[in-house]
């Protein structure tokens, strides 16, 4: 039961990847539309970058919590 656990908390991980590439690939096109005003959307993409892969991680400790369980 433990493994269901963990196996449904480490999707998680596969969503903060979706959530990064989603973030970089939308970057990226507003940049090749506009380059003068990516300099000032670039403070953005790294916060929502950082919390993206916080969600992931959280979700990564939480599997190793569960398996750590007895």
């Amino acid at each position: 039961e433990k493994l269901i656990g963990a196996g449904l908390c480490a999707i998680a991980l596969s969503g903060a990847v979706v959530g990064i590439g989603q973030i970089f690939g939308s970057y990226l096109q507003g940049a090749l539309r506009n380059p003068a005003a990516a300099p000032q959307f670039q403070a953005m993409v790294w916060i929502g970058f950082a919390l993206a892969e916080a969600t992931g991680l959280v979700g990564l400790v939480m599997a190793f919590i569960i398996l750590g369980a007895a």
